[in-house]
């Protein structure tokens, strides 16, 4: 890959990471990046002997060892797996080619093309002077998309997701089967035209605050500050440019393999864990800082010792309760509507 001309080899090396994104200027990471890496050694000699042995299902060992991090030259294949993306590429191997084939949709192509040069500015891959660039990958994959689901089409954001799954699988075929999974299984109708997804779990994490974490939802109520300005581009960018890369796809494993619960044991952390700094603001301005405020700083860069604590800060969250309380604000929803 030839990467754009950004200093010396040397700067180089030191500023742009494994993914391509550019390191701000004094990245101060370097101590935890090291022992990251480490912890990522002896986890992919732990895949390599089970993806070995055996082949991979779902298992109690396995969802322990996604908990714990899935090195990257393991990712692609994994997510591909466990999401039952590999299983629907198998099954139409042809389709993606057909998709891209099809009459275009000026409106469709229209919407992508204003998002796709907005994406990742800071990555080097998604640079039209980089070769081989993302960018047309990307275009393609959101056009197959569009065209696979004709209700959704595209929606701000997906470019985003997109974007990812192609830094990760480096293949825009396993990237279209991966968006699919993604949407219809984890985020379902977070890109609908009505976006009833997103609007129903925005309020579903209103009210595991009130159980979790009262003293900041009672603030909330206080200051009339509604959910969705404090955490939409949580959801509906799955914390993509809010959190660290690393901690993204760390978050990701996790949500492939165990759902979208994933999304609010992450968001309750980030509650819970900041509480005291969170109860310090007493006006809607100074509340809505705060919530930039915690999605930084040394506790989301080491993203190892923050997936231990999104399964432990939160405490119990079965799924019996987020789809009992996902029916209640649905319903919240329809009578407002």
């Amino acid at each position: 890959m030839e990467v754009p001309d950004i200093g010396s080899d040397e700067e180089r090396v030191a500023r742009v990471d494994e993914y391509g994104f550019e390191r701000p200027a004094g990245n101060d990471t370097e101590g935890l990046v090291s022992d990251y890496q480490a912890v990522l050694s002896r986890r992919a000699i732990k895949w390599r002997k089970l993806l070995q042995s055996s082949r991979l299902q779902r298992s109690l060992k396995v969802k322990r060892y996604i908990r714990k991090g899935i090195p990257n030259e393991y990712r692609s294949l994994i997510w591909m797996t466990v999401s039952g993306a590999q299983g629907q590429m198998e099954n139409n191997p042809t389709y993606y080619k057909k998709l891209l084939e099809m009459e275009e949709d000026p409106k469709l192509v229209e919407s992508i093309r204003t998002d796709i040069n907005r994406t990742f500015p800071d990555n080097v891959q998604f640079r039209r002077t980089t070769n081989p660039s993302f960018l047309q990958p990307l275009f393609n994959v959101l056009v197959a998309y569009g065209n696979h689901n004709k209700t959704i089409g595209y929606c701000q954001g997906m470019n985003f997701i997109a974007g990812y799954l192609l830094i990760v699988t480096k293949d825009e075929e396993k990237s279209f089967w991966l968006l699919d999974s993604l949407i219809k299984k984890i985020v379902p109708d977070f890109y609908s035209p009505t976006m009833i997804g997103l609007k129903t779990d925005q309020e579903v994490l209103g009210h595991l605050v009130r159980l979790k974490v009262p003293a900041v939802a009672e603030l909330m109520e206080q200051h009339s500050v509604m959910w969705t300005l404090v955490v939409s581009r949580w959801f509906i960018c799955l914390f993509i440019d809010i959190l660290p890369v690393e901690t993204v796809l760390r978050i990701w494993d996790c949500l492939f393999y165990e759902g979208s619960k994933i999304t609010f044991r992450v968001a309750l952390t980030l509650i819970k864990y900041h509480q005291a700094s969170i109860l310090e603001a007493n006006n809607f301005p100074a509340i809505c800082e705060k919530f930039k405020q915690i999605t930084r700083g040394p506790m989301v860069q080491d993203c190892h010792g923050f997936m231990k604590k999104i399964f432990t800060e939160p405490g119990r969250l079965p799924l019996t309760v987020i789809t009992k309380l996902r029916e209640i604000s649905g319903a919240q929803l329809d009578d407002q509507s």
